[in-house]
């Protein structure tokens, strides 16, 4: 047992260019599942209608000079990103680059969006749209708080525990039996074995766990043993896990956890 240690879709129009635009409205039969444009005239364009559906990949091609990047970026990038804008305060927008406002007569449903222009601006094989326009460390952040750990031999889920929910998860599985709660110690290589068991006795421990056996350390300290583990366990208490006992296995345990770095172990006795 250890101690206590946002979702989305995407539409995107692909031409020269990439621009993606983030879902996060609920569907519903009263909004349109698409993005509607009415009379689009920026730049060569001459004035024509178009929907594209959400949550689809869309390809934008022709040949050079038919008015792609007047549609993807002039035109819905430069919308997204004008209503975007406006949402944030009159003091905040000053510091932003803003693009200019398209000539459309109307963009129905359209979305906040991210554009990335075919250039060399990759610095290397590695780069993504992620580290390009830094939302991976957004997701990093995101994927700790949601991400469920799981054992990789057992397939058990991880859960982080505090002296709290491992006294409640000890009372299910060992009533009224009597535990070891102990943490593990690793000598260091330049450090004897009786200072360290001198150490421990004047901390007040009592009792080691080392090769399945227990071990006082009054008679550790006063004979080191030439074939010791280098990695032991210290006794931290031994309790009866019963209601009345309630206290002092939760002090235990909170000890235990402190010197075993975030660790206990439980052993019946």
């Amino acid at each position: 047992m250890s101690e206590s240690r946002w979702s989305f879709s995407t539409g995107c129009i692909h031409a020269d260019t990439v621009l993606c635009s983030s879902v996060t409205t609920p569907r519903s039969s009263k909004t349109p599942q698409c993005v509607r444009l009415r009379g689009v005239r920026q730049n060569n364009l001459k004035g024509f209608d178009i929907d594209l559906p959400l949550r689809r990949y869309i390809a934008v091609t022709g040949l050079s000079g038919t008015g792609k990047s007047s549609l993807v970026f002039d035109t819905l990038h430069a919308e997204g990103q004008r209503r975007y804008v406006e949402t944030f305060s009159a003091y905040t927008r000053q510091f932003l680059d803003l693009l200019d406002k398209p000539k459309v007569d109307s963009i129905e449903n359209i979305r906040p969006s991210i554009a990335i222009q075919q250039s060399n601006t990759v610095k290397t094989s590695r780069s993504t749209v992620g580290t390009m326009t830094e939302l991976t460390d957004f997701f990093k952040v995101w994927f700790s708080h949601v991400s469920a750990c799981f054992d990789p031999e057992t397939g058990e889920p991880v859960e982080d525990d505090t002296a709290l929910t491992i006294w409640d998860k000890t009372v299910l599985s060992y009533p009224d039996q009597t535990l070891l709660l102990c943490f593990t110690i690793i000598r260091p290589a330049k450090i004897k074995w009786a200072e360290i068991f001198k150490n421990l006795l004047q901390q007040g421990y009592v009792r080691v766990l080392a090769n399945k056996r227990i071990h006082k350390l009054a008679d550790l300290s006063a004979k080191p043993p030439k074939e010791f583990s280098d990695t032991f366990h210290v006794v931290q208490d031994r309790v009866s896990i019963t209601s009345a006992n309630r206290s002092r296995f939760i002090e235990a345990v909170e000890a235990a956890m402190h010197y075993g770095q975030g660790q206990v172990q439980l052993y019946v006795h």
